[in-house]
């Protein structure tokens, strides 16, 4: 038998203001994105958005369906957009934030286990690690890579 320990290390920031410009223009799109989100029935409405390798921001938001879950979540709908509009381009960065009433959270909310899979697949495909800013009012959590949300990614792709 062998015990073995797990560490996750990110960085907390305490507002827009302490981001380098690119995460905080990045923040600020998933933001933008959480305004069109459409959640009329869990009220809790969610903006993502992409930075792709070259600096093109690709945005997405829940959007939710009465034949529940036919509806998607950001993260996968601001994902999906990407790859479609820009096949074969990196995804360097996601920015994901949420709350009720088009607001942001105090602390961040966290992708649901379907989006962190999401992620890790066009990270694997991207071959380089795809940062993650979590973001909320009071605090936005940085991490390196999908893998430090997702430690032990399912990654079929590998051979």
């Amino acid at each position: 038998m062998k015990d073995i320990s797990l560490q996750i290390d990110y960085t907390v920031y305490h507002g827009l203001e302490e981001l380098p410009a690119a995460d905080r223009e990045l923040a600020e799109a998933a933001i933008q994105a959480q305004q069109t989100s459409y959640a009329p029935y869990s009220k809790f409405h969610v903006g993502a958005a992409i930075r792709m390798a070259g600096g093109t921001i690709v945005k997405g938001s829940n959007q939710e369906n009465a034949a529940s879950p036919s509806g998607l979540c950001a993260e996968r709908t601001a994902l999906f957009a990407a790859s479609a509009a820009y096949p074969g381009v990196a995804m360097e960065a996601i920015a994901i934030t949420g709350g009720y009433g088009h607001d942001s959270a105090p602390r961040p909310c966290t992708p649901c286990g379907a989006c962190r899979q999401v992620m890790a697949e066009y990270q694997m495909l991207s071959g380089r690690p795809m940062e993650v800013l979590l973001v909320g009012k009071e605090e936005i959590w940085k991490f390196k890579q999908v893998d430090d949300i997702l430690p032990f990614i399912f990654d079929s792709l590998e051979t």
